[in-house]
């Protein structure tokens, strides 16, 4: 890691620790949803009912019900049965990836655009996760959508306190250095705030290390994940491994790498329905 990286990082952390860097929080409903679900007494009603404190949050829970994704024959036209024929489990996963996007509001128009390009990227990854994650046993659909999601958590509170710093702030290429360096380290320390279990901190902090090699041959979410930022070719030239086909996450997916998998016609379909999914 660069010296710059390491002092950074240090002011950043020293930031948080003293209050005058916040790290993003996720929405009070989906941290209720998530405390609820974990209740062996919740009900698709008390669910419900959690939802319905946070009206777009709600909205959009419905919207995606009806999606493309999850359509039945007949519509969901309210909370419950949207809880009940989707599962529990599955509104929780879908509420926190619903509710990444309200994690997205910067206080400035220069700000904006670099958070909106975060955000779009991480729909792209997310996306292809998911696709991905259908054809792999083991790996949840679902969580595999949330993983891509929160892939590049970290560079958010980097991006804020860049902001301070002219110099780096208007040197995109310096300032997307120290987010490559640095989004890994600070976005643990985000899902450790949050309680996140461990695979998922893993991703954050691994994904764009692409000689990671966890043990055991189980594929983890943090393969899913980096498969998915090669193939859907979302990593800057000069960060890509000089060999893909020896990057050990594709033998974890039983994945060839030299096929990928985005070009294929049904494939593409599932990644589409899913972006347009998380795009309103």
């Amino acid at each position: 890691m660069s010296a710059k990286a390491d002092q950074f990082f240090a002011e950043l952390k020293k930031a948080v620790e003293s209050d005058r860097l916040v790290l993003p929080t996720l929405p009070e409903v989906a941290l209720k949803i998530r405390a609820a679900v974990e209740d062996e007494n919740a009900s698709a009603q008390k669910i419900a009912d959690t939802l319905s404190q946070d009206a777009s949050l709600s909205a959009r829970l419905l919207q995606v019900a009806n999606s493309p994704l999850y359509r039945s024959r007949n519509p969901i036209d309210n909370l419950q049965m949207a809880v009940i024929r989707m599962g529990i489990r599955l509104v929780r996963d879908l509420v926190v990836s619903l509710a990444m996007k309200q994690i997205y509001q910067a206080t400035s128009d220069v700000l904006d655009d670099y958070f909106r390009k975060s955000w779009n990227d991480s729909i792209e990854v997310a996306a292809i996760c998911r696709m991905l994650a259908t054809t792999v046993p083991g790996l949840n659909a679902e969580q595999a959508l949330l993983a891509g999601l929160i892939h590049n958590i970290g560079s958010l509170p980097i991006l804020v306190m860049a902001e301070d710093d002219d110099e780096l702030f208007q040197d995109p290429e310096a300032l997307g250095d120290i987010i490559w360096e640095l989004q890994g380290r600070v976005g643990a320390l985000i899902l450790s705030n949050w309680n996140f279990p461990e695979p998922m901190i893993e991703v954050v902090r691994e994904c764009h290390n692409f000689s990671y090699n966890r043990p055991g041959n189980t594929p983890a979410f943090v393969d899913l994940v980096q498969v998915a930022l090669l193939q859907g070719n979302n990593i800057p030239a000069k960060h890509l491994p000089e060999d893909i086909s020896k990057v050990p996450a594709f033998a974890k997916m039983g994945m060839d790498a030299e096929v990928n998998v985005i070009e294929i016609e049904a494939n593409q379909q599932i990644i589409e329905n899913t972006k347009a999914t998380l795009a309103f």
